[in-house]
């Protein structure tokens, strides 16, 4: 694990492909869920880069604008490019961090081979009809969902709904998933989930690559 250039890279001996992970609105790039994923990906044959959005940097609580968190997206893929080995290059996130990236993609981002969205937030939780999707049909990238069936910010029957309105988008379920991609079951079960995520994911940008 390194840092280079604003991003935590973890680099991937044989990669195949990169792929840099936003953090959700809550917790930065040092989160547990987070590190284990990047490390996880690396070990798969994917080189990870994790970064923190600026105010997470400066340590302030609320996320910035929508427009400053854009931009700020827009640097890392500039960043990333520059960093990060010749390899195609994917972005997405957590929850907020994967909706950011979508929102970049949505208005057009160059050097990007598709988007991966852990917990993608289509609504705050007991508010369905604050949708969070209007920009998704503009995306011409392949875009992965990765979704609990419990996730309160959008189920996962919730995002099947609204493939078919999407250009390239699939779906993968996670049963019982909360919005962490959580499920219950004990500390086995969670790791068991963990690894299916991940593999899910590096499966995907194989059959995409």
């Amino acid at each position: 694990m390194t840092g280079r250039s604003d991003l935590t890279v973890y680099p991937s001996a044989h990669a195949f492909s990169a792929l840099v992970v936003a953090h959700g609105a809550g917790a930065g790039q040092t989160n547990p869920w987070l590190v284990r994923m990047a490390g996880g990906l690396a070990e798969r044959g994917v080189t990870a880069a994790t970064f923190d959005f600026g105010y997470m940097a400066a340590g302030r609580k609320f996320p910035d604008a929508p427009a400053v968190l854009e931009t700020r997206w827009r640097e890392i893929v500039d960043r990333a490019r520059a960093a990060l080995p010749p390899l195609p290059l994917f972005i997405g996130g957590k929850s907020m961090g994967g909706r950011i990236a979508s929102q970049i993609a949505a208005k057009g981002v160059d050097g990007v081979t598709g988007l991966i969205f852990f917990g993608y937030p289509l609504h705050p939780p007991g508010k369905p009809q604050q949708r969070r999707d209007t920009h998704l049909p503009a995306i011409t990238h392949p875009m992965l969902f990765i979704q609990g069936s419990a996730d309160t910010f959008g189920k996962a029957d919730e995002i099947r709904a609204l493939i078919p309105s999407l250009q390239r988008a699939e779906l993968h379920e996670v049963a019982g998933g909360d919005h962490s991609l959580k499920v219950k079951g004990g500390a086995a079960r969670q790791a068991t989930v963990a690894a299916e995520v991940i593999d899910t994911a590096v499966t995907w940008m194989r059959s995409v690559v």
